[in-house]
């Protein structure tokens, strides 16, 4: 940069002019200066588009490898990069544990886990940043190893098969899961697979691997395959059968696999504290003397540490087993020695600590004592001949030394004749030259040899000679110096344990492996909830590299891990514990959305819709981005944004389009993780005026309440409705391996809703669905095909169950086993979500949900649904229709109030109730012992619909009036009714509840206006109006001319202008003459009332001949299904009473079913012959004669018993 410019003191006038002329030309360079330094720092100059240093390179690999692709990329800002499979995105939370991508400046990595010949394709890197884009290639081939010497290949996927003229397509469905198992136990895994087409007597390759090994039928194995479905039995599980279980199904034209976990835990110690079994026996270096059995460490010692182990030897044939070792033996491995030449032998293995020893493990494969070439010549292996004097052998080695035995290890030499050869061993202690032969009575056949019998500690080198008949050779090269001891340590413990998310149940764990381990067998991981301490395994089989899911964990919960690892040696301390974290389900980007297609054309926009991702992630889809891109003549332009605010909804309108140009499009969802990859672009749409005058398809097809014989479609009305209206749909179905001419419809006649239930399936078939929308002009193009869904109600599977209480209040209730922490209940009206609180109340608490009605009435009917969210597809429904029960239960006006009466000055009487709500066209009947009344001179009425109150008056009360009086209602086809009875002389008869109570009026007593009387659950209530009431006005209750001593059973309140008197459980004393007395300071007021009861609690009776159910029913009755309901009551009255029975309300009619008897005017009898779960619900008797009526309710349910209910009741039975 320049100097700053300092202004000099100037001498004279022609010096100012010179200094004014050479100040503007170093002020222009500084600003230009400043320029051109701007212009290279500007942003946008230093920009460019990635670039790849250093691009992925292909690879060939062995099935089961691990394969690693990496590229080095440049670019700013800096690029993002995605890796691809055969155009789609590799996703590697969709995939635990087979995808690893990796990040760091600037090289990016993708690594690929125990490859399989799915994993054969074409893999692309693709580097983006706002100046562009870049990809660049590179291919994975999977080789699998065959039996043979030759390399196979699978072919690929969907390939052509031309020895059958067609192309097999493979689905796998009813897959099994991860599954748990204790030792001893049977366990079967299953899968149901489809094949189109089907071919007869053409049978698939069917392959069952456990840890990437095939597995062969066994008495531990069984395989089956019944042409439809394949199952491998595990009869009786022991550790060795946990690991990784793979199904391969295997066609011509390709294959599909499925794989999943299988936890096996320790059987219960036959003593506490014992350890747990070792695992994995294995026979190794048979020789005809002697045997080297290994084994693995249990993970669970029992709370002490593990002494040893027992070997134990059975010869196969017998049943004798035999201890080979007196003391225990730390090392995992043990030569058993003083084996018959000839016999074949098991061995199993015993851990030991100081509580005892454990269940002996799984014994080993059968192996026969005998010499290595021996059991070679048998196989055909070995050809002998004459010859010379053999020469030295070679390339001899100490292949394993322990403090028990030494292994030697040779090469045949070069040079050995036509006749073949034996081996004598020498040893002789370092240092010395003093050589000793080993096997001096018969020479070793085998180039491999074990010497036992060595000083512990001392050092030793070997050698060994040649022989035939022709003579002994020359000894080969000695070994160096060998110590005989346990040279292999223990390994060290693992390093730093990290857990993350992976599901609801699981956790993924890696850690850093243990440095400088030899032989290492694997590692045991254990879990424990955050601080208690308490550890429990995760695998009862050691698992090798540094990365395991453990399953089988409690959602919500918090977990901390641990590891450690063995070798023959035993097993290392454990590593640090790691963070606690809570198990729930990882939340990620969004897998990409897929089957983009158009919903409408105009000549400036296009409207598209397109199905929801496979995977979102662990969280809601927020909503979700669009990209389009011209494509001229088959070259497809630069991505531009649609819309820059996520939509919510599977549909979108892109705008600013070009009439008669080709677009792609693709499509991103969103979750609070982030935006997710784009979708694989669309196929190309033209953007014109669409003109037809059929409607476009449906959108957004899905698929709900899937069960064995029914599931419902749901849908969305076409964006384009075509030349009019669209007036219904038809919605098509077929077997998802069925050819496209097997589609068939649903429904005769256009359905006009959005939605409908599809009954008739097949139990287990696989079937897709479609829909058509109609308009007068005919009918449009289907929708997209939807998934495939399996006709099957899963395990678990519950239904929503409609109650109704003691109150009359309706409720449906739903129940999930399945919720996760974020599932939510979704409740829906005709499959639209409900939103207005008014009509329902919905209560959620841990995973059961009530939606109870509010005022139910015929706004109410209608189906009913309920989805539980973050679930797979958890739903079900109820439909209230006019002929359902509950229907009927909704068909009763509510009432405010029942049927009161009133006596008001001058002894007139008033009758009004008070309706809930009521509409203008109401009817009322106004009825007094069955005949209808009518407005007159004696008969006043008066029905207000705005408010619902309705009156009756009368003039005067007389013997003549004695009788029952009746206001029904009717609204619409809802009704309901309430009854007053006016019996004897003079008095008013209540029916509340189970009791009933008589008014006296005397004629010298009236009451003031607003007064009544009113039976309640805890005895009875006498109360009555005053015009007002405040803290001055004085209240007396008089009892025969006394004042009243209040108790607990006798009180008396005010409510608002109501005073009113309780007297609980009235008993013969409570009979006679009350009055209350106001005094307000000025004058007074005192009204009287006789009061007598009639059938009351069986503590009194006034009225012995009123119709009463004296006992006999039960409240609630829990009944199986199938077995006969018999209930039996006593009924009494005078004249007999009738006797009547209802269900829900309406009346029921004797049949062969319902079994309904009245014996000997005493004696009811209710019979179901056999019970159902329609005959859940609530029950009532009604008695009725001229004195009165009473009932008696009870509640039945119904249940359907499991299969080990039924089991154990087979047992009974049998006993």
């Amino acid at each position: 940069a320049l100097p700053a410019l300092m202004t000099p003191r100037i001498p004279s006038e022609m010096q100012t002019g010179r200094y004014a002329v050479l100040i503007m030309i170093l002020s222009l360079l500084q600003i230009l200066e400043k320029d051109e330094y701007h212009r290279r720092m500007n942003e946008d100059n230093l920009q460019h588009a990635p670039d790849f240093v250093i691009k992925p390179r292909s690879h060939t690999v062995w099935e089961k490898q691990c394969v690693r692709l990496h590229c080095t990329v440049t670019g700013w800002p800096e690029p993002r990069v995605v890796w691809y499979k055969n155009n789609v995105t590799i996703d590697p939370m969709a995939h635990p544990g087979k995808y690893k991508i990796e990040s760091s400046y600037n090289v990016h990595s993708l690594e690929i886990n125990r490859c399989d010949f799915d994993d054969t394709a074409q893999y692309r890197v693709s580097a983006m940043n706002s100046k562009g884009e870049l990809s660049s290639f590179a291919s994975i081939v999977v080789k699998r190893r065959s039996t043979g010497s030759a390399v196979s290949f699978f072919p690929n996927k969907n390939a052509f098969c031309s020895e059958y003229g067609v192309t097999f397509e493979t689905h796998i469905v009813d897959k099994f899961g991860v599954s748990f198992g204790r030792e001893g136990e049977t366990m079967s895994l299953g899968c149901t697979v489809i094949i189109y087409p089907t071919i007869q007597r053409y049978q698939p390759e069917v392959q069952w691997f456990r840890d990437d090994v095939l597995l062969k039928p066994s008495k531990w194995t069984h395989m089956h395959w019944s042409g439809n479905h394949a199952t491998l039995t595990l009869t009786h599980l022991n550790k060795e059968d946990e690991g990784l279980y793979t199904l391969r199904v295997t066609t011509k034209s390709g294959y599909e696999t499925h794989s999943a976990y299988v936890f096996v835990r320790d059987a219960e110690a036959e003593l506490e504290g014992a350890p747990t079994a070792p695992l994995d026996v294995q026979c190794q270096d048979a020789n005809k003397d002697y045997v080297i059995v290994t084994w693995k460490q249990p993970a669970v010692d029992g709370g002490s540490t593990i002494l040893g182990y027992f070997v134990d030897r059975c010869e196969v044939g017998t049943t004798h087993w035999i201890q080979c070792n007196d003391t225990p033996v730390k090392f995992a491995r043990f030569p058993v020695t003083a084996l018959v030449e000839g016999r074949s032998y098991i061995f199993r293995v015993r851990a030991v600590n100081r509580a005892g020893t454990s269940r002996p493990s799984r014994v080993s494969e059968p192996v026969a004592a005998m010499d290595p070439a021996d059991r070679a010549r048998m196989k055909g292996k070995l050809n002998y001949g004459e010859g010379v004097v053999p020469g030295k052998p070679r390339d001899l080695a100490v292949t394993e030394a322990t403090k028990n035995y030494v292994v030697l290890s040779w090469r045949p030499p070069g040079q050995r004749g036509h006749e073949g050869i034996m081996y004598y061993v020498e040893k002789c202690v370092a240092g010395t030259d003093s050589w000793q032969r080993v096997n001096t009575e018969i020479p070793v056949k085998s180039p491999r040899f074990a010497l036992f019998d060595l000083s512990e500690g001392k050092s030793y080198r070997f050698r060994v000679r040649c022989c035939n008949s022709a003579g002994v050779g020359e000894p080969s090269e000695p070994t160096e110096a060998t110590t005989v001891g346990d040279k292999l340590d223990i390994p060290s413990a693992p390093g730093r344990v990290v857990p993350t998310r992976n599901t609801d149940t699981s956790v993924v764990v890696s850690w850093e492996e243990s440095r400088d381990a030899k032989e290492l067998v694997g590692y045991y991981i254990e879990a424990s909830l955050a601080g208690k301490n308490a550890w429990e395994p995760c695998n009862n089989k050691p698992v090798k590299g540094t990365r395991f899911v453990c399953h089988g964990l409690t959602t919500g919960d918090s977990y901390m891990f641990r590891v450690r690892a063995l070798n023959a040696a035993g097993l290392s301390d454990y590593s640090q514990e790691s963070e606690a974290i809570e198990v729930k389900a990882a939340i990620a980007s969004p897998a990409p959305p897929y089957g983009i297609t158009v919903l409408e054309s105009v000549r400036d926009s296009m409207v598209l819709g397109w199905k929801q991702p496979t995977f979102i992630g662990g969280a809601d889809i927020t909503g979700y981005f669009v990209d389009y891109r011209e494509v001229v003549d088959g070259v497809p332009g630069k991505w531009h944004e649609a819309n820059i605010k996520a939509v919510s909804e599977r549909a979108y309108r892109v705008t600013d389009l070009k009439e008669n140009k080709f677009y792609q499009f693709q499509v991103r969802a969103a979750n609070m993780a982030g935006v997710g990859i784009p979708s694989q672009p669309s196929d190309i749409f033209k953007c014109e005026e669409w003109t037809i005058a059929v409607p476009g398809p449906p959108y957004d097809l899905q698929l709900s309440e899937v069960r064995k014989h029914s599931l419902v479609v749901l849908w969305k009305p076409p964006v384009y409705q075509g030349r009019d209206p669209v007036n219904g749909y038809y919605i098509d179905i077929k077997e998802a391996d069925a050819p496209e001419e097997d589609w068939k419809g649903v429904n005769e006649k256009a359905t006009g809703k959005t939605y409908m239930k599809v009954c008739k399936l097949k139990e287990g078939v696989s079937y897709v669905f479609r829909v058509r929308a109609q308009n007068k002009a005919g009918v449009g193009k289907p929708s997209q095909v939807t998934e495939p869904v399996v006709a099957q109600t899963r395990p678990g599977t519950q239904e929503i169950v409609v109650n109704v209480d003691d109150e009359g209040v309706i409720s449906m209730n739903f129940e999930c086993t399945q919720m996760t922490a974020d599932s939510q209940f979704v409740w829906c009206k005709n499959y639209e979500e409900i939103t207005d609180s008014t009509r329902l109340t919905v209560e959620t608490k841990a995973g059961k949900s009530k939606a109870s009605f509010k005022t139910p009435d015929l706004e109410d009917l209608g189906i009913y649904s309920c989805l539980v969210t973050h679930t797979d597809g958890v739903s079900a429904s109820y439909t209230l229709t006019e002929e359902g029960d509950e229907y009927q239960l909704l068909l009763i006006i509510p009432l405010k109030s029942d049927l009161a009466v009133e006596l008001l000055e001058k002894g007139r009487v008033r009758f009004w109730l008070q309706a809930e709500k009521i509409s203008p066209n109401a009817k009322l009947d106004y009825v007094f012992n069955d005949n209808i009344l009518t407005h007159g001179e004696k008969y006043k009425m008066n029905f207000d619909k705005n408010t619902g109150i309705i009156e009756m008056f009368m003039e005067s009360l007389g013997p003549s009036d004695e009788g029952t009086y009746t206001f029904q209602l009717k609204d619409g086809k809802a009704t309901n009714q309430s009854s007053l009875v006016l019996i004897g002389d003079g008095m008013i008869e209540f029916t509340l509840g189970q009791n009933l109570w008589a008014l006296e009026l005397q004629q010298n007593s009236i009451w003031v206006p607003k007064s009544s009387i009113q039976s309640t659950a805890e005895g009875i209530r006498l109360y009555t109006f005053v015009n007002y009431y405040n803290d001055e006005l004085h209240v007396t209750w008089h009892y025969r001319d006394a004042a009243i001593a209040f108790t607990e059973r006798i009180k008396s309140g005010v409510v608002g202008e109501q005073l009113w008197l309780q007297i609980s459980e009235p008993t013969e004393k409570d009979k006679g003459k009350y009055a209350i007395e106001f005094f307000d300071g000025k004058g007074g007021v005192r009204r009287t009332v006789e009061l007598s009861g009639q059938a009351a609690p069986s503590s009194f009776s006034f009225l012995p001949d009123r119709a009463r159910v004296a006992g006999g029913l039960p409240d609630v009755v829990t009944i199986q299904e199938g077995k006969a309901l018999n209930l039996t009551c006593n009924i009494s009255g005078d004249p007999v009473p009738e006797v009547t029975w209802l269900k829900n309300e309406r009346e029921l009619v004797s049949d062969n079913h319902y079994i309904l008897k009245f014996e000997s005017g005493k004696f009811a009898s209710f019979t179901i012959t056999q019970v159902n779960t329609s005959d859940s619900g609530r029950y009532s008797i009604l008695v009725k004669n001229k004195y009165g009526t009473e009932s008696g309710d009870f509640t039945v349910s119904v249940f359907i018993p499991d299969d080990q209910d039924l089991a154990k009741a087979g047992k009974k039975d049998k006993k």
